[in-house]
């Protein structure tokens, strides 16, 4: 069994969180959690790279440069299970690249990003966007979630949510770190995926196929995320050592990739989701 552990938000203000152990989850669960009203002051800083598109330094020259990669490679995911495109929703749309890309290519698009600044860089790209999620009984065939799960404050209320709007054929894309990885155990505290207390919630892959099950929604298949092992082993050189060591996060994600290619345990996985068959 794991243990409950402390890890130190490294980004913002310094202070130390729990991470308790769910055992009958298997997933770790942030303590204390901050209040609704506190929590928007742990994303107040520049370098929380998914609320802006700076290029300040090298770090976030390779960032914007692999997100361009892999919109293209989300794009190609979702048509392969949904041929015909209508309605897609993107919660957690940041700057609005994913939700303005796909538009791009037909669909249908509406963003929801509670950050006012993303928002407003969301627009000037002329993606349609809102604080909150709809609450009228509108479904979409698309429902995306990137990096944005574990950030939500009201989990089982979050996927209840998708549960109601998702269409009969529709599919929810899923993508979460996954404190299961090699990276994350060489790591430990230090793993950046952890990235407390903006992350209230650390999933494995047994955690999300239990939460979503309990709302009758089923995993299809796991899709890893190749390039995010580099990015974090690279941040938790930095949080671990005191500075960006370039060789030896690119040793330390090759070798977590390499590791699941048979384990299937990669430091972040999207899941497809559907409704459960009756």
């Amino acid at each position: 069994m794991r243990k409950d552990f402390k890890v130190k938000d490294h980004s913002v203000s310094g202070e130390r969180f729990l991470l308790r152990y769910d055992e009958s989850k298997n997933m770790f669960v942030t303590e204390p959690k901050p209040s609704k009203e506190k929590l928007p002051s742990y994303y107040a800083s520049e370098d929380y790279i998914s609320h802006t598109d700076n290029k300040r330094n090298l770090t976030e020259w390779m960032y914007q440069i692999v997100k361009r990669y892999t919109l293209s490679q989300k794009r190609k995911l979702i048509n392969s299970y949904l041929k015909n495109k209508n309605s897609l929703i993107d919660i957690g749309a940041g700057t609005g690249d994913f939700a303005f890309y796909m538009s791009k290519d037909k669909w249908e698009v509406l963003g929801i990003e509670p950050d006012k600044n993303a928002r407003a860089l969301a627009e000037k790209k002329g993606v349609i966007t809102q604080p909150d999620l709809p609450t009228a009984n509108t479904k979409y065939d698309c429902i995306t979630l990137w990096h944005v799960l574990e950030h939500v404050y009201d989990l089982e209320k979050q996927i209840e949510w998708i549960k109601k709007h998702l269409t009969n054929s529709g599919y929810c894309f899923v993508a979460v770190p996954n404190f299961e990885s090699h990276d994350a155990n060489h790591y430990g505290e230090y793993w950046a995926a952890y990235d407390v207390p903006r992350h209230l919630y650390h999933f494995s892959n047994k955690a999300i196929a239990s939460l979503f099950k309990e709302h009758h929604l089923e995993v299809v298949r796991e899709h890893p995320m190749k390039f995010d092992a580099f990015y974090v082993a690279l941040l938790s050189e930095k949080y671990k050592n005191g500075k960006m060591n370039f060789l030896s996060a690119f040793r330390r994600g090759w070798r977590s990739n390499r590791l699941a290619n048979k384990s299937g345990a990669y430091s972040s996985l999207i899941y497809a989701i559907k409704h459960e068959e009756s």
